[in-house]
């Protein structure tokens, strides 16, 4: 479930951004080219999110 609401966001929130940059720069809004970079950009945090662990650091006090 997790997979799907990180897919959902990402998504919106790139074509947010691929639409906002280019009225910035004058450019034109690409439907395909922002779905290819949400894309990359959420198996990219899938990945990161995969890799980093989940239990808590070891306690590393020294007296």
């Amino acid at each position: 479930m997790r997979f799907l609401w990180t897919f959902i966001w990402g998504f919106l929130l790139i074509h947010m951004a691929s639409y906002v940059v280019n009225s910035m720069s004058g450019g034109h809004y690409d439907f395909m080219t922002a779905t290819v970079l949400s894309v990359i950009a959420i198996v990219v945090i899938i990945l990161i999110a995969q890799v980093i662990p989940s239990e808590p650091a070891a306690d590393h006090d020294h007296h």
